[in-house]
């Protein structure tokens, strides 16, 4: 259950964000179902921008338009930098990075045993979530 908002399950949310950093062109976009590896989220977010704007311009669109439809986030942390802003929305935690950012700590290897879901670069929108997510 989202601790969050209740009229959105997890796989809403998760959804949400996608599709929001997809507004922005976010790139290697990939969700990772991490709740039997993970004591405090089920899912991840990961995704990527070119530029400190780019990285920022994703946040933004993810906070708006999960506020839009209620949920709020627990905390935002380093939206300043532009360099990695994580969001944590209970269920689901986002990562947005700068690309040498996210090369430098490449979380998705420290999780790379939970299933995972990569977004096409051409994708404008996803609709559901894959069958093992």
């Amino acid at each position: 259950m989202n601790l969050v908002n209740k009229k959105f399950d997890t796989r809403d949310t998760v959804l949400l964000c996608t599709n929001a950093a997809l507004k922005k062109k976010a790139k290697d976009l990939i969700i990772l179902k991490v709740q039997e590896l993970s004591s405090f989220t089920d899912f991840f977010v990961i995704c990527s921008g070119s530029s400190d704007r780019q990285v920022q311009a994703i946040a933004d669109s993810i906070e708006t338009d999960l506020k839009k439809s209620g949920v709020l986030p627990l905390g935002i942390e380093g939206g300043r930098s532009g360099k990695w802003i994580l969001m944590d929305y209970g269920d689901v935690v986002v990562h947005v990075f700068y690309e040498a950012t996210r090369e430098f700590y490449d979380i998705e290897r420290l999780w790379a045993d939970a299933p995972s879901m990569m977004v096409s670069e051409n994708a404008q929108e996803i609709k559901d979530l894959e069958d093992n997510m």
